[in-house]
C-alpha cells in the first residue's frame, strides 16, 4: 500500500471476515469501484471494503483504526466534494446496502445508508407517501441527510434531517449505537445537519407524508435579459407563497437543444422550478404567478408523477462530468444582490453552469436550533453556485469563477454555507466555525466523545479538541 503499509496476512484476515468484497488496486473492478459521480475526483484508495451489513462496517472501522488508515465513507458517491474516496486509505463502501422498508400504517421508512433517493421514492410512492429528499434522484440518502437535505418538499415538510426518527451509527471505536430523541439524544442532534463527523451511519428511520402520486409543478424559462425582473417578481412571490410551494430559480445558458427553440439554445435564461405538496388544483393556482411574469421561452409546468419530477434533472448531472459547487445563505434579495447574480451568471465560463436561488423558510424555520445542528434555519434564501463542465483543461477557469462569485456575494450573507454544496476542503475550520456559530463548540464536544482521534475526517470536518486528541490517541492528520 502506498502510505499505510500493513502485513498482507492481517489484510487477508480482514477480508475473510467480510460478507462483502475487499477490492484492491490490482483487481479488475478497482477503477469502477473508486469512481464517483464528480469526474474531477481521481483518488487511489489502498482498499475498498464493499460492505453488505453492519457487521462488515464494524469490521472495517476496527481495521482502519487498528492500522491507522485514512478512512472515506461512501454512500451514494454523489457528494460534489468527492468525500466518498481517498488516496492510500480505506474506503468503507455502503453502496450495496440499499434496502428500503416502508410501514404505510405508521408512515415511516427504514433506509440503509447506501440507498439513493430514487430507491426511497420507488418504495414510498407505492403507498402515496414521501419524505423530503434532494432534487436529483441519484443522490445518496446518507450524505444529503447528514448535511441537512434541501429538496422539493422543504417548505411544507422541512429538510431531510428534520424528518428523521432515528439513526443507526458505528462510532470511531467500532460501537454500534442508535440515536434518537430517546437514545443518545445529543448525538441525534448533531447528526441532524452536522455532517458525517461522528461515525458511519448505517441506517435511517424517516417519517413519511402523503404526497402524490401526482403533483402540480412549475418549470418555466424566461430570457436572461429579464433576469432582474424575474428575481424581483420571485422575491414578491415568496413573501406570500403557501408553505406547500417550494421553488427555486436557476440562471445560466442551459443549452438544451431538445427543449428550447433553436434561437434560444445558446442564450442566457432564467428558469423557475417548483413543486406543490398538496391538492393539484390548489397547486396550479399557487404556482401560476411564476408562469405569468412575461412571455416565456418555454413552459413545461403541469401535473406529473412525483417520482418523475424527482428525476427531472437527473440527465443534467451525469456521472463523470466535472463539478464544483459552493453556497451561501443570503439575508435577502436586495437590488444589489440581484444585480450581482445577473453579473455572475453572465460571466460563467461554461454554458452548463448556473447561479441558483433557493427559497427557504416555511417548515425549515419551524425547527428550533436546539433540536438540530443544521445551520441556516432562518435564512430566507440559499445561493447555490454550480460550475458544471466537461473538459479537464477548463478546470481552473470554472473553479475560479465559483470562488470569485462567492467572494462577491459574501456581502449579502453572514458567511454560513450549506454543507452539501461545499466546494472542496480549502476553507477548513474557519468555514465550519462561521457556519455553525455558537453550535460549533457543541459539535466539538460530540466529536470528542464519539471520534476523539478524528478517524472520520474525510468530510466537512469538525476536529476534536486538543484534550480529546491527547486522551483518545493521535489525531490522524
Amino acid at each position: 500500500m502506498a502510505q499505510h503499509a500493513h502485513p498482507d496476512e492481517q489484510t487477508e484476515q480482514f477480508e475473510a471476515g467480510l460478507h462483502g468484497n475487499l477490492i484492491r488496486p490490482d483487481d479488475a473492478d478497482y477503477d469502477d469501484a473508486r469512481a464517483v459521480w464528480n469526474g474531477m475526483i481521481d483518488k487511489q484508495p489502498a482498499l475498498i471494503a464493499r460492505c453488505r451489513g453492519v457487521g462488515d462496517v464494524i469490521s472495517a472501522v476496527d481495521f482502519a483504526r487498528e492500522h491507522d488508515l485514512l478512512v472515506a465513507v461512501r454512500g451514494g458517491g454523489h457528494n460534489v466534494a468527492g468525500t466518498a474516496v481517498c488516496d492510500d486509505g480505506l474506503v468503507i463502501d455502503l453502496s450495496e446496502m440499499q434496502g428500503v422498508w416502508v410501514d404505510p400504517d405508521a408512515q415511516t421508512a427504514w433506509v440503509q445508508a447506501g440507498a439513493t433517493w430514487a430507491d426511497v421514492d420507488h418504495e414510498t410512492q407505492a403507498f402515496g407517501l414521501a419524505t423530503p429528499g434532494g432534487v436529483v434522484s441519484a443522490t445518496g440518502v446518507a450524505g444529503l441527510t447528514l448535511g441537512g437535505g434541501i429538496g422539493h418538499l422543504r417548505c411544507k415538510y422541512g429538510l431531510s434531517c428534520d424528518n428523521l426518527a432515528s439513526v443507526d451509527v458505528v462510532t470511531g471505536e467500532g460501537e454500534y449505537l442508535t440515536a434518537s430523541d430517546d437514545e443518545n439524544p445529543e448525538l441525534f442532534w448533531g447528526l441532524r445537519g452536522g455532517g458525517g463527523n461522528f461515525g458511519v451511519v448505517t441506517g435511517f428511520e424517516f417519517g413519511l407524508h402523503p404526497v402524490g402520486p401526482d403533483v402540480a409543478t412549475c418549470l418555466v424559462f424566461y430570457p436572461g435579459t429579464r433576469l432582474a425582473e424575474c428575481l424581483r417578481r420571485y422575491r414578491e412571490y415568496v413573501v406570500s407563497a403557501p408553505e406547500e410551494a417550494s421553488t427555486l430559480t436557476s440562471a445560466g445558458v442551459m443549452p438544451d437543444e431538445e427543449i428550447f427553440p433553436a434561437d434560444a439554445v445558446d442564450t442566457s435564461k432564467i428558469g423557475i422550478v417548483g413543486c406543490y405538496a398538496g391538492p393539484i388544483k390548489d397547486g396550479e393556482r399557487a404556482l401560476r404567478p411564476l408562469r405569468e411574469i412575461g412571455e416565456p421561452i418555454a413552459d413545461f409546468s403541469g401535473t406529473m408523477p412525483y417520482v418523475e419530477f424527482q428525476q427531472l434533472f437527473d440527465e443534467d448531472y451525469p456521472d463523470g462530468m466535472r463539478y464544483y459547487w459552493k453556497s451561501l445563505y443570503l439575508d435577502g434579495l436586495s437590488e444589489s444582490a440581484i444585480d450581482r447574480i445577473a453579473y455572475w451568471s453572465d460571466v460563467a465560463p461554461s454554458p452548463l453552469s448556473t447561479v441558483d436561488v433557493w427559497q427557504l423558510g416555511g417548515a425549515i424555520a419551524g425547527v428550533d436550533v436546539e433540536d438540530s445542528a443544521f445551520a441556516g434555519r432562518y435564512a430566507p434564501y440559499l445561493l447555490g453556485v454550480e460550475a458544471n463542465w466537461e473538459r479537464p483543461e477548463d478546470d481552473d477557469a470554472n473553479v475560479e469563477w465559483v470562488r470569485d462569485c462567492l467572494d462577491g456575494m459574501r456581502q449579502f450573507s453572514d458567511g454560513s454555507v450549506y454543507l452539501n454544496f461545499p466546494g472542496f476542503f480549502e476553507e477548513g475550520d474557519d468555514m465550519m466555525r462561521s457556519t455553525f456559530g455558537p453550535a460549533y463548540e457543541r459539535l466539538v464536544a460530540l466529536k470528542d466523545e464519539y471520534d476523539p482521534t478524528n478517524l472520520f475526517r474525510r468530510n466537512q470536518n469538525i476536529a476534536p479538541s486538543e484534550n480529546a486528541r491527547s486522551d483518545g490517541g493521535a489525531c490522524h492528520d
